[in-house]
């Protein structure tokens, strides 16, 4: 089992990384932080239709494998537990 809990921490910490860079490579939709730091002035020169669906899809396929790890990890920490 500590085999497992080390290869999915480490499957966490990517799959977090990967998550965040592909949230912070989408495209601004106006009048949050995006705009504060420049992303109003690059929003035409955006990313085409189906490049951004692309993205969508892999940053929600990514989402809930960061789910699924954290799930994992949480059944697997409460049933390791020596009674």
């Amino acid at each position: 089992m500590d085999v497992l809990t080390l290869i999915l921490q480490i499957a966490l910490a990517a799959v977090s990384v990967l998550l965040v860079l592909l949230i912070l490579l989408h495209k601004g939709r106006g009048g949050g932080m995006s705009d504060m730091f420049g992303g109003g002035v690059t929003s035409s020169l955006g990313a085409s239709g189906v490049a951004e669906k692309n993205l969508n899809r892999i940053t929600i396929t990514l989402g809930l494998t960061w789910g699924a790890i954290v799930v994992a990890l949480g059944l697997i920490m409460r049933f390791s537990q020596d009674f």
